[in-house]
């Protein structure tokens, strides 16, 4: 119950790695509000955790969205402590000059803005309360990056960025801001990563991570908890990889 007493919103908390977070967020005590475009995957989620649980919808990039998430989570459950901003996009792999506009619009949006919007949205609440934590979902492509993926790689890259700004920024104020950054994992979003779905294409992706397995929901859930729990309070402008290996 490392997040007794805690409430948090989730980004993306319908499916994928923040599903898992969603879960163990909740499994340690938390309640938390699951803000996601596709409300029916929030409300599968929620369902599972009643009382527990809120779904919203909203989309990330839209400022107006996150307050109401943060208006949403401080009116069901009284408060307000963590902020994970796990939603995002990934594109197809390609030359980065074959990435048109509208793409990469829609990258800066979801996987960039949707951090700045998330910030402007909380950081009034966490400061006057003088705690809070924010969690940012990177890539290990922010660190080690991959050919034919530049531009996603270019977004986590700006999200480590901002993690550790944010920290240094922010640490006067009580709130603590870290990252993790995933390997390729099972997610909806994996076969457009690795440019399909077969054993061959999985096997060699596998082939490249030392423990032998694409990462799991749950495996950034662990993490995300850790880091998000008072048992982290000595801890803030991290990123943490989650990647079995793959980046040593």
């Amino acid at each position: 119950m490392r997040l007794a007493g805690k409430v948090a919103i989730v980004t993306g908390g319908g499916s994928g790695f923040g599903e898992g977070i969603v879960r163990k967020f909740v499994e340690e005590g938390a309640r938390v509000v699951l803000m996601d475009r596709d409300i029916a995957a929030a409300e599968r989620v929620a369902g599972d955790h009643k009382g527990l649980a809120a779904p919203i919808s909203g989309d990330v990039s839209s400022m107006d969205d996150f307050h109401a998430a943060r208006d949403h989570a401080i009116e069901t459950f009284g408060g307000l402590h963590i902020l994970v901003n796990n939603a995002g996009i990934g594109q197809a792999p390609m030359p980065m000059e074959d990435m048109d506009e509208a793409l990469f619009e829609r990258l800066f949006n979801v996987n960039i803005r949707s951090i700045y919007n998330g910030a402007r949205a909380v950081l009034p609440h966490f400061k006057a309360q003088k705690q809070g934590a924010i969690l940012n979902v990177a890539s290990t492509g922010g660190v080690s990056p991959r050919p034919n993926l530049t531009w996603y790689n270019a977004s986590k890259g700006w999200g480590i960025a901002a993690t550790k700004g944010m920290a240094v920024e922010l640490a006067p104020f009580g709130i603590r801001v870290n990252a993790i950054n995933p390997v390729a994992g099972e997610t909806p979003l994996l076969s457009t990563f690795i440019g399909g779905d077969s054993d061959e294409i999985r096997a060699r992706v596998v082939s490249t991570i030392p423990i032998g397995r694409l990462s799991t929901p749950a495996d950034m859930g662990n993490a995300a908890a850790f880091l998000c729990s008072d048992e982290a309070s000595m801890i803030t402008g991290v990123d943490l990889l989650v990647d079995g290996g793959k980046c040593i």
